[in-house]
């Protein structure tokens, strides 16, 4: 039985913890609630939308400076649209409607939610929001900056975010400035910054964006060929954001096809363009709505279909706890690697500088607590053969 009521999202967290199973309110409908997350102190920003009715402006949103809004122009944290100073048009439940971001001088708990949906967005209080990620494309992002500091070319199709969003956050992972302050630069510091970077690496960054699931293989493909031919660019690496929601060459959008055929035929599409570029190729998936509340991940959880993991040559999931959140880590676990032995660290946790968009190295008592249980069941059966390891510090 569904019981509909306007709730906060606070409340969510109660419901969820007591086996609720919650949907919310969005431009796509009503979509499930995968989980809550818990963000700590920030400053506060306030949403007010002009009230036709009441013919004035009264407050809707509280939020911090880099929770997303759905404007006419896109998405566009509270930052940037409270330092534009000026009135925007905002993706409402009823239409376009005139806000404006105000900050105060106050402090406030931020929360926040992960929707099971690949638009990612949910209404607060009556206004399209986007919703909290596990970082997909932060670590996406943040390969893509290692790979040009390598004096790599990189080739960066986004069919989710818009090119400078994707570019903001290269930017601040290469400058090493928090996302929210690139446009507060002063010229002289932001080109001394470039000048040091350019020292460092020759490699060449495009990014192109394409509307969600209106592309395939073969755009792809005239890309690469219009690259070459027009800016003699030929990528080391290509970045898709993401496989899921990429159209299929083999399949029309009208034709009536299953999620497991579909999503089967993008992942072998992209695969055979990365063989025939002689290119690595890297996108991600999203998890089944188990997947998401779960800390250990397997090949299973799996979204839409199992015929992905079963084409793609290396995979792994990243893992968000609240714990996790809490220390500014995430865990990657090895579910398939075709390269190597998945079992040798099969289980590590990096840390995160969403600001920076940056990941790095834990010191290693940071890994002691992480069972690899990978090697230690593959030979349970040959105790004598078992290579001779040291377990100090793990926990069983």
């Amino acid at each position: 039985m569904w019981i509909e009521k306007e709730t906060s999202i606070a409340e969510i967290k109660t419901l969820l913890d007591n086996g609720y199973e919650v949907e919310v309110d969005s431009p796509d409908g009503y979509v499930p609630v995968n989980f809550f997350v818990n963000k700590g102190m920030y400053d506060e920003y306030k949403l007010y939308m002009y009230d036709n009715e009441k013919i004035c402006f009264t407050l809707n949103v509280k939020c911090n400076e880099s929770h997303l809004f759905e404007t006419n122009q896109g998405w566009i944290s509270a930052k940037v649209l409270e330092q534009s100073n000026t009135y925007w048009q905002f993706i409402t439940k009823d239409g376009l409607k005139l806000g404006k971001v105000i900050k105060t001088n106050n402090q406030i708990p931020i929360v926040d939610i992960n929707v099971n949906h690949p638009n990612h967005r949910y209404y607060t209080d009556g206004v399209s929001s986007h919703n909290t990620g596990v970082g997909k494309s932060l670590f996406m992002c943040h390969l893509a900056a290692s790979v040009l500091l390598q004096g790599k070319n990189v080739l960066y199709i986004t069919l989710e975010m818009a090119e400078e969003r994707i570019a903001e956050r290269i930017d601040a992972n290469l400058l090493n400035v928090p996302i929210q302050q690139l446009v507060d630069l002063p010229r002289s510091v932001f080109e001394n910054k470039v000048t040091n970077l350019a020292k460092k690496t020759q490699g060449t960054l495009i990014i192109k964006e394409y509307p969600t699931a209106s592309a395939h293989s073969g755009h792809f493909k005239s890309l690469l060929n219009e690259l070459a031919l027009k800016k003699s660019f030929k990528p080391n690496i290509i970045f898709i954001d993401y496989l899921n929601i990429c159209a299929s060459s083999r399949y029309k959008t009208n034709f009536s096809v299953n999620s497991y055929s579909y999503i089967k035929a993008i992942a072998e599409e992209l695969r055979g363009l990365a063989v025939e570029y002689n290119v690595p190729l890297v996108s991600a998936t999203q998890t089944t709505r188990s997947g998401f509340a779960s800390s250990d991940l397997e090949l299973t959880d799996t979204s839409e279909s199992f015929g992905l993991p079963a084409t793609a040559d290396l995979m792994f999931a990243l893992i968000s706890t609240e714990d996790l959140e809490g220390l500014g880590q995430i865990m990657v676990k090895q579910l398939k690697n075709r390269y190597s032995d998945p079992t040798m660290h099969k289980r590590f946790v990096v840390g995160v500088d969403r600001a920076k968009m940056r990941l790095y190295d834990c010191e290693q008592s940071a890994q002691k607590e992480i069972l690899d249980s990978g090697q230690d069941e593959e030979y349970n059966d040959y105790e004598d053969t078992k290579p001779k390891k040291s377990f100090e510090g793990f926990k069983f």
